[in-house]
């Protein structure tokens, strides 16, 4: 064999052994590689590792400068770009979880994506007070055992994209805390900054734990609430599902008058036919300009109730209860009235159902999502912040034939909604204040309903005027004659522009009527200065420390609430008193327009509250609600009149004359050797 032939050889089985070796070490002894390499591999942050609750992360990602482009960085709007996430790190799943970004750069959010606020606004939406998102469609958290590390059922990311201000490049807005605040309770530490980044390991409250143990289901506790719906699936098929909604009113003060009721399809579903109650736009014609007209090609949209996106449900009337068709569903048809459960339990609730369609990727028998930012109001209600729907154990029906057994629903859902107060200038009643030792009426305050379209030719801003008794029994378009008068007799300043009115539909009057030896009484005056009338109407009244001594309402029925409600009176009509009129024309056409009015005298008892001072004006309540609507009240009180300190300064003057001639007639007579 040549030379050269023996040295290819050689080369040849060289290179072999080189592969063979590199194959053998890249398959069994590469430190790193293959599942080594992923069981090592970190997360995106070393506190991650060692978290063992919710891991929570914001990640601010860029911003571009909007128009128009300002040289006052803190006027600059940017859009921006930003992501967080919650990760749930324990051995137990993660329910209804709730993610609050503060926001502190005046954040208007555009889109969210991943999630959906919690209180169900609208977007745009000003978030400059902070955020609190909750997870849609992905509301649980599963655990990562369970799913053996599935980072798609354990981990929620959320897209971000809004504007906000300030921050001159190249700082980095972010926000001020991030935190989870969970109802089941969770205790967050300061999350840690690193330039663009945030994060925290937020883990259990142990004071919790035996509260915890209680609930061992897969599914959230149902809360308690001002209101509440629930949204049951009574049956499911593969393109369609029947949903019964129920609307419970527990609230001792709260109601609501020709509700309408609306909610946000976040699938493109659309609602098929409904009993119980409908829609204000149904719009079955323009279902075919809809997404779901793609899919359901052959349908007849003629009878579908509405796709809209937002739909609009109000209340079927009493006549139509028994409807075939529409009706027949218990606890419907109350023309949209629910009272609170101390007047009527029976008329605390209301029920429809309703057929929903669904669209692809949902066509499945289990692919059930319930719509998201619900919101409830009607004609003079309480305010209601309303969270999203959380899963809850399914609701249990009683057997339809009358038999023994039960049946689940195949799912169930519940929106809890609260009471919120009503900010300034958004009330929808006010209060007035006078007493027996002042002339004058402190009025509502000035928009305190509203400023409406007449600022141009009023101050919104002015302090409301006093007013003469009588300028409470017309409307305000007559009372600025009076007001005028009233400020010449007594030697005020009369603004101009005059203040601009209160704008409330509804306004009570509290006169302090008398104070006397055992006691004191007010009359309470309801004012209704609408076109509608209030059937069943109620007030609330809390009047402070001094409600021990509260004796009896003469021409209301009267009750004592027990708590969250202390010190409060609960009044409504007496029976075939119980509609509060609405305004009328007068006698003559020149005579203003006369409120329906209803009104009665409130009596308490010196002996029960010793301590209350009247003249200091300790006789005006501290809150009150008219339909569960809390009432804006005077920012100031009546005070005792000049004329009133001066009638006392005279009497205590006249008395110490006589006092004194007493005296220097008895020393007379002593000098005379008479007395």
């Amino acid at each position: 064999m040549p030379p050269w032939r023996r040295w290819t050889t050689l080369l040849v089985v060289l290179i072999l052994a080189f592969v063979v070796t590199a194959a053998v070490a890249q398959d069994y002894g590469g430190k790193g590689g293959g599942d080594d390499e992923e069981e090592e591999e970190k997360p995106q942050f070393k506190a991650q590792e060692s978290c063992n609750g919710a891991f929570l992360a914001y990640t601010f990602v860029e911003r571009t400068k909007e128009y128009p482009h300002l040289k006052n960085a803190t006027a600059q709007a940017y859009a921006f770009k930003a992501t967080a996430s919650v990760l749930n790190t324990m051995t137990e799943d993660l329910k209804a979880w709730q993610l609050f970004v503060g926001f502190q750069h005046r954040e208007i959010l555009v889109s969210v994506g991943g999630a959906v606020l919690l209180d169900g606004t609208d977007y745009p939406a000003n978030v400059s007070g902070g955020a609190t998102f909750a997870g849609y469609p992905l509301a649980d958290l599963l655990n990562s055992i369970d799913t053996a590390g599935d980072m798609t059922q354990i981990e929620n990311k959320i897209e971000i994209t809004g504007t906000q201000f300030g921050v001159k490049p190249p700082g980095k807005p972010m926000p001020k805390t991030i935190k989870l605040v969970n109802p089941s309770g969770f205790r967050c530490p300061a999350p840690t900054h690193k330039e663009n980044v945030m994060y925290a390991c937020c883990v259990k409250d142990p004071k919790l734990k035996a509260k915890a143990k209680a609930n061992s289901t897969r599914y959230a506790a149902r809360q308690k609430a001002d209101l509440t719906f629930a949204y049951d699936v009574l049956q499911a098929n593969v393109n369609n599902y029947l949903a019964q909604v129920t609307i419970n009113n527990w609230s001792p003060i709260g109601r609501l008058d020709n509700w309408n009721l609306t909610w946000e399809w976040k699938r493109d579903e659309f609602i098929y036919g409904m009993r119980g109650a409908y829609t204000l736009n149904k719009e079955g014609p323009a279902c075919i300009y809809s997404p779901a007209a793609s899919y359901y090609k052959d349908m007849d949209f003629t009878p579908v109730y509405s796709c809209e996106k937002r739909p609009i449900i109000v209340d079927l009337p009493p006549e139509r209860e028994k409807d075939k068709d529409i009706g027949n569903v218990p606890f419907c048809c109350k023309n949209g009235t629910l009272l609170p459960p101390t007047m009527d339990p029976s008329r605390s609730r209301a029920v429809f159902q309703m057929t929903v369609y669904k669209v692809p990727p949902d066509l499945n028998r289990t692919a059930l999502y319930p719509p998201q930012n619900w919101k409830i109001a009607g004609k003079l209600n309480p305010q209601y912040v309303c969270g999203q729907p959380i899963r809850v154990s399914p609701q249990i029906f009683p057997d339809p034939t009358g038999l023994m057994s039960t049946t689940p629903a195949v799912a169930s859902w519940q929106v809890a909604c609260n009471i919120t107060r009503p900010k300034k200038r958004a009330a929808k009643c006010c209060v007035s204040f006078s007493a027996f030792y002042n002339d004058s009426v402190v009025p509502c305050n000035t928009c305190a309903c509203g400023c409406g379209n007449d600022t141009a030719t009023c101050e919104p801003d002015a302090r409301a005027m006093l007013l003469p008794p009588e300028a409470l029994l017309v409307p305000f378009d007559n009372r600025t004659a009076k007001a005028r008068a009233w400020a010449k007799i007594n030697h005020w300043r009369v603004p101009n522009p005059m203040p601009c009115a209160d704008n409330c539909g509804v306004t009570i009057n509290w006169h302090v009527v008398n104070n006397y030896k055992s006691g004191w009484s007010v009359r309470m005056t309801i004012f209704n200065w609408q076109d509608y009338t209030f059937k069943d109407w109620f007030a609330a009244v809390t009047v402070g420390n001094h409600f021990s001594g509260y004796e009896n309402v003469y021409s209301f029925n009267g009750t004592r609430m027990d708590k969250p409600f202390d010190n409060t009176i609960f009044m409504q009509g007496l029976p075939g008193l119980a509609y509060l009129d609405g305004i009328t024309d007068g006698k003559t056409p020149g005579d203003p327009r006369v409120p329906g009015k209803q009104q009665s005298i409130i009596s308490f008892k010196r002996k029960d509250a010793p301590n209350i001072n009247i003249g200091k004006g300790e006789g005006f309540p501290k809150l009150v609600y008219f339909d569960g609507e809390e009432c804006a009240l005077p920012d100031r009180i009546p005070k005792a009149s000049s004329a009133h300190r001066r009638a006392l300064t005279t009497v205590t003057l006249w008395q110490v004359a006589v006092a004194a001639a007493i005296v220097i007639v008895v020393a007379l007579l002593d000098s005379l050797c008479l007395w």
